[in-house]
């Protein structure tokens, strides 16, 4: 089952050039996911019922054209074939014109809210999804990305309550908010990132200060974000 909805870009929406920035993509491939959820019976409501939660694990973002501000767009979602523990979801984003704007893919794990711990997807959960065997990036795997040995900055942050999400975690699109704020000023200013990847290690959790790690290697620009003490990986984001 493809899953379609509409969003009309606001101005939280743009940057530079009035054209959508990658936050508010994600924000929107979220939350269209998350309504394709509630239909399938596992979406924000049934979690106090089936004690079941959907945790994103990767996101693999590719911009084709960037959609400027007022333009409404059409969205595109499916659900994937699982295997027992992960699944993944596509997603496809289109202008007034049907033109194809971006495309992207994510990688999810159901979790026992009760337990703490990964649960099985089952096949009567992924059966309600309808999944298509449709990839947008054909036959690409989203490979464990390896943090790099040397960075050249860093910056430190302290998770706030605006960060926290209805898991009690830092919400995951902050995550990328963090690694942009960790870039040098003239990276920041000048560069476009039309392709995102973000992996996802460990959760934030209020009040933990974490350490943001920047470097640049093979023309990505690579932000690695760690405990302060550097003894857990949180996550590594790559911009490019």
């Amino acid at each position: 089952m493809i899953f379609i909805e509409n969003f009309k870009m606001g101005l939280s929406d743009i940057e530079k050039y009035n054209k959508i920035k990658n936050i508010a993509i994600l924000r929107m491939l979220e939350n269209i996911g998350s309504y394709h959820s509630d239909i399938a019976g596992y979406g924000s409501n049934d979690i106090p019922i089936k004690k079941l939660s959907w945790i994103l694990l990767d996101w693999k973002l590719k911009v084709i054209n960037r959609p400027t501000y007022g333009e409404t767009l059409e969205i595109h979602t499916w659900a994937r074939v699982a295997n027992k523990f992960f699944t993944y979801r596509d997603f496809e984003i289109y202008d007034a014109n049907k033109n194809l704007c971006a495309i992207a893919t994510s990688k999810w794990t159901l979790v026992d809210i009760e337990e703490g711990k990964m649960s099985k997807i089952t096949k009567e959960v992924i059966d309600s999804y309808k999944p298509e065997e449709k990839e947008v990036f054909e036959g690409e795997k989203l490979e464990k990305l390896k943090e790099p040995k040397d960075f050249i900055s860093s910056t430190i942050y302290t998770v706030k309550r605006k960060d926290i999400d209805i898991n009690k975690h830092m919400h995951n699109l902050y995550f990328l908010d963090l690694a942009y704020e960790a870039l040098p000023e003239d990276v920041y200013n000048i560069e476009v990132f039309d392709n995102v990847r973000i992996m996802y290690k460990k959760e934030i959790k209020l009040g933990d200060t974490v350490v943001c790690k920047y470097t640049k290697k093979d023309n990505k620009h690579i932000v690695v974000i760690k405990s302060q003490d550097e003894k857990f990986l949180h996550a590594i984001i790559e911009l490019y």
